[in-house]
C-alpha cells in the first residue's frame, strides 16, 4: 500500500504541475492566431515553437534525461516555457521569435521526461508484489489521470482569458456584412482585411500575462519541492559513464527502423494536425471570427472539459475495450466534425454549435493523447526514452506543418488535409497492432518450457 500510495502521489504531482504550466502556455497557443493577427506574427511564433521542438525531440531528451534524471529535465524545461509568457508581454518579432525557440528546445525534453517518468512509475509498481495488474494496463490508466488533469489546464487558461478580455469596454459587435468572411470559404489573407478582429487593451494583456507567469513559476516549484527523484541515481552513474552525444541521438533515430514505429507516424502527426487546426483555424476563422476574441476560452473550455474526463474515462476502460475500439470511436467523432465544419457558415445566431464542435473535439482528443502515448510506452518497453523522443518528434512535424502553411491555404484546402491525414492513419494504425499481436505470439512461443 506504501509503494500505491507513493507512486499516485509522484502521478498526482506531475500532472498538477502540467496542470499549472499549460494553463499559461494552452491560454496563449489558443489566443496567438488572433491575439498577434498582424503579420502572421502569432501563427509564426507557434511554428518556430514547433520546429525547435523537432529539433530538440531529436537532440535532448535521452541526453538531459540520462544527465538530470527525468524530475530535473521536468523542472528545467518548464522555466524554457515561462519565457515565452515573458516574450507575450510585449508581442513582437523581437520577443516573441526568441522566446518561441526557447520554448521549443524545452518541449521535447518536458514530454519525453514526462512519459518517462509515468512510465518507470508503472514498471515500478507493476513489478511490486503487493500490486496486481500489469505495467501495461497502470500506464494507461496513469496517462489517463495524466491528461485528466493536464487537460483541465484548457479550463483554468481560457476562463482566465475570457474572464479578464471580457472586462473590455471597446468590444465591438461584428456587423452582418463581415461576417461572410468566417468559415470554411475564407483564404489566408481575407482575415486580417474583414476587419473582424479588435484588439483588446494592453493593460488587459498585461494582467493576462502576469497571471500566466506566475501560473509557471508554481509548476516549477510544485515539480522542485513535491516530485520524487526516482532515476537520479541512474543520471548520476551515467554522468560519469562518458557516453557522447552522437551514441544517444543514434539510438532515437535507430528505432526509426521499427516498422511498428514507421507506421505510428501517420497517427502520430494526425495528432499534432487536429490539434492545431483546433487551437489556430477554428478559433480564428470560426470563434474570432464570428463571435469575437473575448469568446474563444469560453468556447475552449468545453474542448478542455470534455477532453479531461473523457482522458481519464478512457484511461480507466482501455484494458476492457482494447484501444482499436477507442481509436475508432475518436476517428468516427474527428471525421463527422471536419465534415460538419465544410459546411457550416458560422453565424452568432447559431451560438451552441460554437461549443459543441469543441466538445467533441476534446472527446476525440482524450483518445489520441492517452492511447497515442501509451502505446510507445508499451511497445517500446526497453526503449523508453527514444520512443517517447520519437513520439514528439513526429507530433511536432504534424504541427510545424499545421502552422506553417496555415497563413498560405484556404480554410478549405487545410481542412481537407486534415481530413486526408485522418484516413492515412487509420489506414496504417491496424497494421501496428497486427505486427504487435505477432511478436507478442513469437515471444510466447519461443519462450522456454520449465521443467
Amino acid at each position: 500500500m506504501i509503494v500505491i500510495g507513493r507512486n499516485m502521489k509522484n502521478v498526482l504531482v506531475v500532472s498538477f504541475g502540467f496542470l499549472c504550466l499549460f494553463t499559461a502556455y494552452g491560454g496563449l497557443q489558443n489566443l496567438q492566431s488572433s491575439l498577434n493577427a498582424e503579420q502572421g506574427l502569432g501563427v509564426a511564433s507557434l511554428s518556430v515553437i514547433y520546429a525547435a521542438l523537432i529539433l530538440s525531440a531529436i537532440l535532448f531528451p535521452p541526453l538531459l534525461i540520462k544527465t538530470l534524471g527525468c524530475k530535473w529535465t521536468i523542472v528545467a524545461s518548464m522555466a524554457c516555457y515561462v519565457t515565452y509568457s515573458c516574450g507575450n508581454l510585449y508581442s513582437g518579432w523581437e520577443t516573441l521569435i526568441p522566446t518561441s525557440a526557447v520554448l521549443g528546445l524545452g518541449g521535447g525534453p518536458l514530454w519525453s521526461a514526462k512519459c518517462t517518468y509515468l512510465a518507470l512509475t508503472a514498471q515500478r509498481q507493476g513489478n511490486s508484489s503487493s500490486v496486481s495488474g500489469r505495467a501495461e494496463d497502470l500506464l494507461t490508466q496513469y496517462f489517463g489521470i495524466f491528461f485528466a488533469m493536464f487537460q483541465s489546464a484548457a479550463i483554468c487558461g481560457n476562463l482566465l482569458s475570457s474572464a479578464i478580455f471580457s472586462q473590455d469596454t471597446h468590444i465591438a459587435d461584428i456587423p452582418e456584412e463581415a461576417l461572410q468572411y468566417c468559415g470554411i470559404g475564407q483564404c489566408a489573407d481575407e482575415f486580417i482585411q474583414s476587419g473582424n478582429v479588435t484588439q483588446p487593451d494592453q493593460k488587459l494583456v498585461y494582467t493576462l500575462m502576469g497571471c500566466y507567469i506566475g501560473m509557471g513559476l508554481v509548476a516549477i516549484a510544485i515539480v522542485a519541492f513535491f516530485l520524487d527523484d526516482l532515476d537520479g541515481g541512474v543520471a548520476k552513474e551515467f554522468r560519469g559513464s562518458g557516453e557522447s552525444l552522437r551514441s544517444i541521438v543514434m539510438a532515437t533515430m535507430r528505432l526509426l527502423s521499427d516498422r511498428k514505429l514507421q507506421l505510428l507516424i501517420p497517427m502520430t502527426i494526425y495528432s499534432g494536425l487536429e490539434q492545431c487546426y483546433l487551437f489556430a483555424e477554428f478559433t480564428k476563422n470560426y470563434v474570432t471570427c464570428a463571435l469575437g476574441i473575448h469568446f474563444i476560452g469560453y468556447s475552449m473550455i468545453c474542448f478542455g472539459a470534455c477532453d479531461s474526463v473523457c482522458s481519464f474515462v478512457f484511461g480507466k476502460i482501455a484494458p476492457f475495450t482494447g484501444r482499436m475500439a477507442l481509436f475508432g470511436l475518436a476517428a468516427l467523432t474527428n471525421f463527422c466534425c471536419i465534415m460538419g465544419l465544410l459546411f457550416w457558415r458560422p453565424h452568432p445566431d447559431h451560438f451552441a454549435i460554437f461549443f459543441l464542435v469543441p466538445g467533441l473535439w476534446g472527446m476525440a482528443d482524450g483518445v489520441w493523447q492517452t492511447q497515442i502515448n501509451a502505446m510507445y510506452g508499451v511497445l517500446f518497453p526497453d526503449h523508453k526514452e527514444a520512443a517517447f523522443a520519437n513520439y514528439r518528434l513526429w507530433e511536432s512535424v504534424g504541427a510545424l506543418l499545421a502552422f506553417s502553411y496555415s497563413s498560405h491555404l484556404c480554410l478549405s484546402t487545410k481542412t481537407y488535409l486534415l481530413l486526408s491525414s485522418l484516413v492515412l492513419s487509420m489506414l496504417t494504425y491496424p497494421l501496428v497492432e497486427l505486427l504487435a499481436r505477432r511478436e507478442a505470439r513469437y515471444r510466447l512461443v519461443s519462450q522456454p518450457v520449465p521443467s
